[in-house]
């Protein structure tokens, strides 16, 4: 599930970049930045907490 969470963050940090650098989307691409920073956060703090 940790692998997913980190697979959905990196495509959303792609799709961010794409969107901010081509198309200015607006919002919805800052909110999507924003999810896939919590996810990345959120993986790291519970693969240290495992180790």
């Amino acid at each position: 599930m940790a692998n997913l969470l980190y697979v959905i963050a990196v495509i959303l940090v792609i799709a961010w970049a794409i969107g901010f650098l081509g198309y200015h989307a607006g919002g919805l691409i800052h909110i999507l930045l924003v999810i896939a920073v919590i996810s990345i956060v959120l993986r790291l703090i519970r693969g240290r907490g495992a180790v």
